[in-house]
């Protein structure tokens, strides 16, 4: 038998779309000058910087100069709550107990800086209370850091409600700064940040078909931003460097169809969700879906992200064991899953370890078809039925 390939990880990275890929190609080969130069190459090179921005800004309804292209979603979340300025009393940052390691790890050299650290905690599919984040604002909060959707099991934060929260905050007098991770909502939930009143938002390219190594952030205007790195000033000086030219041409083409693309991709990707999760269930008996119900009108769940754990099961061997037949899928975040076997994620939702450790992450796009999730979850009960027998 042939095997094929389903590629089930798309939340570790998505293929380019083709018209992604010509653009790209195109700023290697032929508009492959320096933005800053005077001369007609610089000038076609700047024409693409500018219109990729454009495309970027229109996806968010926000002006073009809010966009600050950075080297990915990571490096957007880092000059947000790195570069952002405390003001003279600030000290204290509130994230949430489930963010990326980027806005994690971030946080804790901002600790390391003196500042102090309030992580929310989750409910059991991984959603913040409002009522939490209230009470954890002080008179020196400075910053909030709430992501959009969760990179591993796919929960939707209350964003509406948390805008509420720091409007009433922001009233009393006090000025506390929005952060919002949204690299995994890009594309898949509407994302209006001037409505919520959020001060920063970051994106990245090749979670929607664009390529790796570009990525966004949106600053609202008079957001006291200072650079990370120091050099020639470009993106409005908070991020030095040579544009890479290639990517962000990429990263605008990326944007414009997904702006496109945005209606049907949603609900195709609700359609393949609903089939694989209740597939996978009724194949593999004892399995349990991680993260709020695949439910179409529940708004605490993104229509992308499902994380399954199979009790008795390592996590790894299941998707070493999928592979073989040439289904992608990830034991969590592909930025931590080669380092430690256990989610903060889960653990932050109080799964026991059975359901830690034989945890798997499915995550679609819109290039997935019917067919591949009906392969899926006809050779993911066949792996289940087999690794049942070699565990006991």
């Amino acid at each position: 038998m042939t095997v094929r390939e389903v590629y089930l990880d798309n939340s570790a990275t998505t293929r380019p779309h083709p018209e992604v890929v010509r653009s790209m190609v195109e700023a290697m080969e032929i508009n492959y000058g320096n933005p800053s130069s005077l001369h007609r190459k610089g000038a076609v090179a700047g024409r693409a910087v500018a219109r990729a921005r454009e495309a970027v800004a229109a996806g968010l309804n926000v002006a073009p100069g809010e966009i600050i292209f950075t080297g990915g979603g990571s490096e957007a979340v880092n000059l947000a709550l790195k570069g952002l300025a405390p003001g003279r009393r600030g000290r204290h940052v509130i994230a949430t107990a489930v963010e990326h390691p980027a806005v994690l790890n971030a946080c804790a050299q901002l600790k390391e800086r003196g500042m102090e650290i309030t992580l929310l905690p989750v409910d059991n599919v991984g959603v913040i209370a409002p009522e939490q984040l209230r009470a954890a604002l002080r008179e020196d909060t400075y910053l909030v850091s709430v992501m959009h959707v969760n990179n591993e099991v796919g929960a939707v934060q209350p964003l509406a409600e948390a805008a509420a929260v720091i409007r009433s905050f922001r009233q009393s007098g006090s000025r506390v700064y929005w952060h919002v991770d949204a690299v995994q909502a890009y594309g898949k939930l509407p994302l209006r940040p001037r409505e919520l009143g959020v001060d920063l938002l970051s994106v990245s390219a090749h979670k929607v078909h664009g390529p790796k190594g570009v990525g966004a952030l949106y600053a609202a205007a008079r957001t006291p931003l200072r650079p990370l790195v120091a050099g020639g000033g470009q993106e409005g000086g908070l991020r030095s460097g040579t544009e890479n030219v290639p990517g962000i041409a990429g990263f605008g083409v990326a944007a414009g169809v997904m702006a496109r693309d945005a209606g049907p991709t949603a609900e195709k990707m609700w359609r393949l969700k609903k089939r694989l999760v209740e597939g996978i269930l009724a194949g593999a008996p004892g399995a349990a879906l991680n993260g709020p119900p695949c439910v179409r009108e529940d708004p605490r769940s993104a229509p992308h992200i499902a994380n399954i754990s199979f009790p008795g099961l390592p996590g790894e061997v299941l998707a070493h064991s999928l592979e073989q037949h040439g289904i992608y899928v990830s034991t969590g975040s592909a930025c931590s899953s080669r380092k430690k076997p256990d989610s903060h994620v889960l653990k932050a939702m109080g799964l026991g370890d059975e359901l830690l450790s034989g945890s798997v992450r499915f995550s679609l796009s819109a290039v997935n078809t019917m067919e591949e999730i009906d392969y899926a979850v006809e050779k993911t009960a066949v792996v289940v039925r087999e690794l049942r027998l070699l565990y006991g």
